[in-house]
């Protein structure tokens, strides 16, 4: 038997008890080592998708899997971890006692979370700032610290809620490579939410555009660009031929045409 996809959503519908229809219809099949981006236009369910994965909601429809189980299955929330969009950190709490959190809530003892933790910072490159305050890091560097908390625990699947939204052109640029080579080493599964369409062309080995609400996908692109990103890829051909095909799915979308997966 093959094994598992990390993610399966198939038919999936979400109505909120209010009678929104948040999501429709919606199936997407994520295999192990995957980095998918999900774009679209504001309130089309893209972060609704994310808590259904992580099994802080529950569809009302349909069906989703984590790694063939579902998503508040014991199994399933040891593979987790979920990255929001603002930092959420302790603000009277040193950066080692935010990203050790996780690790402290689950007993394990306090010297093998500290090198957890130190290995955990120098990851996301911030050795050196383990005493540090979150009020004493710029924006880009709480980010770091908030993945490093996702990360301490070792998940098969990353899910992020458009962690850069409110970072700089330059510094997101930047946080987006180091995101790039942590999935790499890692093996990671990456669900990666963003409004960004440049941010999704670069980062997904997939970028998926949702429609307006009722959220569904009606556009995929599987990238054949070269990994690890070359300098300059985000002024290459390949670049800028996906960037078009997402905007003009975009586009279609806005126009009212859902059109059809390839």
């Amino acid at each position: 038997m093959s094994a598992p996809f990390a993610v399966d959503l198939q038919q999936v519908g979400l109505r909120h008890a209010g009678g929104l229809q948040a999501l429709d219809r919606v199936s997407l099949r994520i295999s192990p080592g995957e980095f998918v981006c999900l774009v679209g236009p504001s309130g089309c369910g893209k972060s609704s998708l994310l808590k259904l994965i992580a099994g802080l909601w529950q569809p009302s429809a349909g069906q989703v899997r984590v790694a063939g189980v579902e998503p508040r299955q014991p199994e399933a929330r040891q593979q987790l971890a979920f990255v929001f969009q603002d930092p959420t950190l302790m603000p009277w709490a040193s950066v080692e006692d935010n990203v050790g959190l996780p690790l402290k809530l689950a007993g394990v003892p306090a010297r093998e979370r500290s090198a957890q933790v130190e290995a955990a910072l120098h990851q996301v490159g911030l050795q050196g700032f383990a005493q540090a305050l979150p009020h004493e890091l710029s924006g880009g560097m709480q980010m770091r610290v908030s993945i490093a908390r996702g990360l301490i625990t070792r998940p098969a699947i990353l899910l992020l809620d458009e962690p850069f939204g409110a970072l700089d052109e330059i510094t997101r640029q930047k946080l987006d490579d180091e995101l790039l080579s942590i999935w790499a080493q890692g093996g990671l599964t990456v669900v990666f939410v963003t409004h960004s369409l440049a941010e999704a062309a670069y980062l997904g080995t997939s970028a998926c555009v949702m429609g307006t609400r009722p959220g569904r996908i009606v556009f995929e692109d599987s990238a054949e660009q070269p990994w690890p990103r070359p300098e300059h890829h985000r002024t290459s051909a390949g670049f800028n031929q996906r960037l078009r095909a997402l905007q003009d799915a975009l586009a279609r979308t806005s126009q009212g045409a859902t059109g059809d997966r390839p």
